[in-house]
């Protein structure tokens, strides 16, 4: 694969992050600075660590990549879930956007299994 762009992973990756984008233009302005702040960051995190993993020289370095966007999408997932206790934002773009993180981080755990088998190999 020529371009990260190619990657589902990605792709999938991108429109969460515009889902979290929508869900916190709701949030109240006193969370501009805090969970509005931390839930964009993690979002971002996910397709910008992805891109820059498949622009690493070796599977070894994808991976470690991939890992950090697995870590990412956690913080996510757990800051979703915080957003739904105080009623931040609507329930259906929360559940939309969580959708999305599971489908993104099985996604990432495929390509970590497929890619274990075969570390020494440069294509992802």
């Amino acid at each position: 694969m020529s371009s990260f762009r190619e990657l589902k992973v990605w792709q999938r990756s991108m429109q969460l992050t515009v889902a979290i984008y929508k869900l916190t233009q709701d949030f109240p302005h006193e969370e501009q600075y805090g969970l509005t702040h931390q839930i964009r960051r993690a979002a971002v995190s996910l397709p910008s660590n992805i891109a820059e993993g498949h622009g690493r020289l070796n599977t070894g370095e994808f991976r470690q990549f991939l890992g950090i966007a697995r870590g990412s999408n956690s913080e996510l997932q757990t800051q979703l879930q915080i957003a739904r206790e105080l009623k931040m934002g609507k329930p259906s773009l929360i559940d939309e956007a969580e959708n999305l993180s599971h489908e993104v981080g099985k996604m990432i755990y495929a390509i970590l299994e497929s890619t274990k088998i075969s570390q020494g190999n440069t294509d992802h």
